[in-house]
């Protein structure tokens, strides 16, 4: 019974939705036939804001703007009338009245008007008794009408799934997705900022592929007609900023969207942004350093300390715990990894400890970073360094002279969640190439068409000088400092099952 109901109700929504939209046409039509056709407008000039009016009242108070918005509530009161119009920065009150507008606008307003509408007002500042910063309008025109109505003013969009795939909506409706979004774009333009700053050069690599690497994501794949060849899309930048750095331009990083057909969570959607910057004569402690600095820079300018919250803890950005990932497992599993000299001896153990393992990824080394993923990384709140990871999870990263099974690798992790990736880049093309055709055997003995990027290897035999590499999710990044607890509310335009 209480599913007939929902279903009763929801089909009595849509048919009131449905008769809001027909006497929204029946205005049109109307305003059309009267010759005011409100999309044959092709500009308005706006001379102000609402941020700009209420922040500099005193400047404005008295003088005439041109303001233009999306009208969000009508009061109507005879012969004068309350509204609210939204723009990018806010809403700001309108009083009109039948006098001043003229009394065929008044009667438009009243009868034609919706929620919705975008209309563009002049007229000269004020403050009501009520202290409320207003426009009284001497003009007023529609610019674009509303021909579906927005959802009830006090609930708002309040369903996720209908948030993400009405995002224009959502935008319109909630000041807080805006105020997210603008801040993604605050956060990308300090991120800039400090590498700019900082002597690295922002370029752009290819997005499409001629080849399926050996790395362990898994591509998209589409076909280029003319050329009648399978290319796909990338899964990092990685190897084309390298070649950069082989060219000459010894600090490049590039803000990319990187695509991978994988599954999804909150913390992974199958497009995302990425930052991946290289250093020339630099090693992957100084990119620790770097990158230290870079998130307390861009904390502090968006955020405006650097304690935040995050999903009801505080975050102290201040400060970076640093560890080795044998350190680490030793400190939240009780296991000494130092102590381990073979991988039968790891290979038991995981088995006593129920740490599950994978068929052809059971040294020693494989097993450290189950240890790791199962005991440490839901422990990292704080921000944290994990660094000198094993050579076999590290195919791009160079070997530790002092102990050639480990790499110069660190991950940082923040609230549990691993936030980015440096290596000392492996610069050996020799090596380079035997640990990638282990990587491709692998990847082909699990079905893939993978190939060793022979054009990359070929890179590194012109000399690939000591160099540094970072790169790091801009979303989870964004997620951090905006407090959102899934990647989609970080995203404009989250990936959606289309609905039948």
């Amino acid at each position: 019974m209480a599913e007939e109901t929902r279903n009763l109700t929801q089909a009595q929504e849509e048919e009131q939705l449905a008769e809001q939209a027909r006497i929204r046409r029946e205005k049109l039509a109307k305003l059309i036939g009267e010759g005011n056709n409100p999309y044959e407008k092709t500009r308005y000039e706006v001379t102000a804001d609402s941020a700009r009016v209420k922040e500099n009242f005193e400047a404005f108070e008295g003088k005439e703007v041109s303001v233009a918005g999306r009208l969000m509530s009508r009061r109507i009161m005879g012969k004068a009338s309350f509204s609210h119009l939204s723009d990018r920065n806010g809403q700001l009150q309108i009083y009109i009245t039948r006098q001043d507008v003229g009394e065929e606008v008044y009667a438009a307003y009243k009868k034609d008007y919706d929620i919705g509408d975008i209309v563009g007002v002049r007229g000269t500042v004020f403050k009501t008794q009520t202290g409320e910063i207003t426009v009284h309008a001497t003009h007023l025109e529609m610019l674009s009408k509303s021909l579906l109505p927005l959802p009830e003013k006090h609930n708002g969009l309040v369903n996720t799934d209908l948030k993400y795939r009405l995002r224009h909506v959502d935008l319109i409706m909630n000041q807080e997705t805006r105020e997210t979004f603008f801040r993604r774009a605050q956060i990308l333009k300090e991120v800039r900022s400090y590498l700019d700053a900082h002597g690295y050069m922002e370029v752009e690599t290819p997005v499409l592929l001629t080849l399926e690497i050996g790395a362990d994501a898994r591509p998209f794949r589409t076909h280029h007609n003319a050329l009648d060849l399978d290319m796909y899309l990338r899964i990092e930048t990685e190897l084309y900023l390298k070649r950069l750095i082989v060219g000459g331009f010894e600090r490049v990083y590039e803000v990319g969207r990187i695509f991978r057909n994988e599954g999804m969570d909150a913390s992974h959607n199958p497009e995302f942004t990425t930052i991946e910057m290289y250093c020339a004569y630099a090693d992957y402690r100084e990119m620790m350093d770097f990158i230290e600095g870079l998130y307390k820079h861009v904390t502090e300018k968006v955020c405006g300390g650097l304690q935040i919250p995050y999903q009801g803890k505080t975050i102290d950005m201040s400060h970076w715990e640093k560890m080795t990932m044998v350190e680490a497992v030793k400190k939240y599993s009780g296991v000494d990894f130092a102590q381990i000299s073979t991988d039968e001896e790891a290979l038991a153990l995981a088995q006593k400890m129920g740490v599950e393992t994978e068929k052809g990824k059971r040294t020693k080394g494989h097993i450290l970073a189950e240890f790791f993923d199962k005991y440490v990384e839901k422990e990292l709140i704080q921000p944290t360094f994990i660094y000198d990871y094993p050579v076999e999870i590290s195919p791009l990263a160079k070997r530790k002279p002092s102990d050639p099974a480990m790499t110069e690798r660190f991950e940082y992790f923040i609230n549990g969640m691993e936030m980015g990736n440096a290596f000392s880049e492996l610069n050996d093309p020799i090596d380079q190439k035997q640990r990638m055709v282990k990587q491709v055997q692998a990847k082909r003995a699990q079905g893939a068409n993978a190939e060793v990027d022979e054009d990359f290897i070929n890179a590194l035999e012109y000399g690939l000088p000591p160099t540094g590499g970072l790169g790091f999710g801009v979303d989870r990044l964004v997620m951090l400092l905006t407090d959102n607890a899934s990647i989609r509310d970080v995203l404009l335009f989250p990936t959606m099952k289309p609905k039948k």
